[in-house]
């Protein structure tokens, strides 16, 4: 009897990871990056001035600034001082940001293709899982203390990380560089979901749904292509205020706002022809051109500013051996050395090996890991969670700052250490993804994969 011949033909090819994207995809990460680049400095300015400041003989000054409440006795909870102003208002606009490029990325980025998507989705999760365990189990291991933070070390901030790149002057292969934005972006998705879920207090369900209606309207206006400035900035104000009321972090109206700006260019009515590739890589809608207007605005103003009155811990009187030494300081900092890089670089490499998936020809393992280790680079969504978990101003509060800063900065010099080693290599690889020697304005590898 003989046994049944296997089944031929061509096989499916295999995985490869970080490999280049479109053209497209390329040129509008580069246009983020830079932006968040600029961005990045001017937070890491923010955050050393509020330090300096908090510091200072003149520190006194700098906390009766963020005390200050611009219209006290305002209605709907609105009587807030300028240092929650910062966080909750500043920061919609990041998270709107962050709306219309998570949008981006499920219609027409890498989160499109299940393939692509797993990657970032695998290295998010195990990013944000890790940290978190790690946190309960050295908080528990020091009497519990501080379990309500659990989520500070899950977030990674981007703008702080490509800082960190363009002091290094690191020039990342494309594939790399998208995986770390598009891991940032779906960072941002699981912190939203967290901070909407379990940092809600005093919840009012009437406000929430009154909430729905200028949401509704503002996706009205948008899908219809209506940017009258005079209807949608407020309508979307009307949405944060009724948000901020009803116990829900007002930052998620900002979310769901950029949730429903349309990706993809609308065709000219009665018009047949098929969509481009800018098309198609979401270059020709409504939510790249919102996103090219008001990224500048976050990265360079709400997020910077907010960073100036998030970042101010005093140091000056603190017993610094019982700083490092308490359980939650400890906890914030190995998750985010730790439990960052272990989680992606642990979920990656699984990925790969389970799916037999290979890895881009221009990358290494120890690229992925400076990748990872960037990654520990937590911020502006942690100091977040921090004034969400214990209150802006609390002793508990003052240690999150110190430890996330403190674990930031080493995340940033391993990282540093890690990719600054890689970057005669990837010059070499930056050279080969700028040239276009038929001088059609596209390189030549994203034309001609093979090319060398």
């Amino acid at each position: 009897m003989t046994s049944p011949t296997p089944p031929t033909g061509p096989r499916p090819p295999k995985i490869r990871l970080f490999s280049r994207s479109s053209w497209p995809q390329a040129r509008h990460l580069a246009d983020v990056l830079r932006t968040e680049t600029v961005g990045g400095a001017l937070l890491l300015a923010g955050a050393l001035i509020a330090l300096i400041w908090a510091n200072s003989p003149w520190s006194d000054s700098y906390t009766r600034l963020g005390d200050v409440v611009p219209w006290p006795g305002a209605p709907w909870h609105l009587d807030l001082n300028l240092a929650a102003w910062a966080a909750d208002g500043l920061l919609a606009i990041f998270f709107f940001v962050v709306g219309l490029e998570l949008k981006r990325e499920f219609v027409a980025g890498d989160l499109r293709d299940p393939r692509r998507a797993a990657l970032p989705m695998a290295a998010a999760l195990g990013g944000m899982l890790l940290p978190a365990l790690i946190y309960v189990a050295v908080v528990l291991g020091g009497g519990g203390e501080g379990l309500r933070g659990w989520a500070i070390p899950t977030a990674t901030d981007i703008a702080f990380a490509l800082a960190v790149l363009a002091v290094v002057s690191s020039h990342l292969p494309q594939g790399l560089r998208a995986f770390l934005l598009t891991l940032a972006v779906v960072d941002d998705l699981f912190a939203i979901t967290i901070i909407a879920i379990f940092y809600t207090a005093d919840f009012q369900p009437v406000p929430l749904l009154a909430a729905l209606a200028p949401i509704a309207l503002f996706a009205l206006l948008v899908q219809r292509g209506r940017t009258w400035w005079w209807a949608l900035i407020p309508l979307a104000i009307a949405a944060w205020t009724l948000m901020h009321a009803s116990g829900v972090h007002a930052t998620v109206a900002g979310v769901l706002l950029g949730f429903t700006v349309p990706v993809l260019a609308r065709r000219p009515v009665g018009g047949d022809q098929p969509a481009t590739a800018n098309t198609q890589a979401g270059e020709g809608g409504l939510a790249a051109r919102l996103e090219h207007r008001w990224r500048p605005v976050s990265a360079g103003f709400a997020v910077p500013i907010f960073a100036l009155f998030a970042a101010g811990v005093t140091l000056r009187g603190t017993d610094l051996g019982a700083l490092l030494s308490d359980p939650m300081v400890i906890a914030i900092v190995a998750a985010l050395v730790f439990g960052k890089s272990i989680g992606i670089f642990g979920s990656t490499y699984l990925l790969a090996r389970f799916t037999r998936a290979e890895l881009d020809e221009d990358i290494t393992w120890a690229d992925l890991l400076g990748i990872a280790l960037l990654a520990g680079v937590g911020f502006t969504v942690s100091l977040l969670i921090g004034d969400l978990a214990f209150g802006a101003g609390s002793t508990a509060d003052d240690r999150v700052k110190a430890a996330v800063l403190l674990g930031s900065v080493i995340s940033a010099g391993l990282a540093a250490t890690v990719l600054s080693r890689r970057n005669a290599a990837y010059r070499r690889v930056a050279e080969r993804e700028r040239l276009d020697a038929d001088g059609d304005g596209v390189p030549d590898v994203y034309q001609h994969p093979d090319a060398r």
